[in-house]
């Protein structure tokens, strides 16, 4: 599938990473992921507090997306916080179909707590509130004009099922 970006989205602990990395074997593309990318600055430069966390994860989707444009299509995972610039730059990219990943926040709570004590310093999940981690426009696709598929990750998601609706959209 090349020239296509099979884009992860969706708000954090709703099953993107889980998913991610199936769908990119399956799909052939190269993976490119936010988070790791993010936990390479903070192992370079540090973050002191949230707010330098906030710098260091906008800077790594930036970076993602610049590495995204020599990739010629790829499986992108991020948590697009600035959705609008997310539909501007993703829609720079050529033909996407978009991933949206949804479970309920209950859910999400609990898979984000249990996560959060997995990773390094520099992250700050804990002092994160619910407001900023699962905002209403969080809870719904970015929907730029692209294909949309729809997967509920409450349950174990059936990836060959999704690898064939994620190629049906492609087109």
């Amino acid at each position: 599938m090349p020239d296509v970006y099979v884009v992860l989205t969706g708000p954090p602990a709703s099953g993107k990473s889980t998913l991610s990395h199936p769908l990119a074997a399956e799909l052939g593309l190269p993976l490119l992921v936010k988070d790791t990318v993010k936990q390479a600055l903070v192992d370079a430069l540090g973050a002191p507090d949230v707010e330098a966390s906030r710098r260091l994860g906008r800077a790594s989707v930036a970076a993602l997306l610049a590495v995204a444009r020599e990739t010629g299509g790829a499986v992108l995972d991020s948590v697009w916080v600035d959705r609008i610039g997310a539909v501007d730059q993703l829609r720079s990219l050529g033909g996407v179909v978009e991933v949206f990943c949804r479970a309920d926040v209950t859910t999400m709570r609990v898979r984000y707590r249990a996560r959060a004590r997995e990773k390094g310093v520099g992250h700050f999940d804990e002092q994160r509130p619910d407001e900023e981690l699962w905002p209403e426009g969080a809870l719904r696709p970015l929907a730029g004009g692209w294909p949309v598929v729809e997967v509920d990750t409450t349950s174990p998601v059936d990836v060959v099922d999704l690898v064939r609706r994620v190629r049906e959209a492609a087109g």
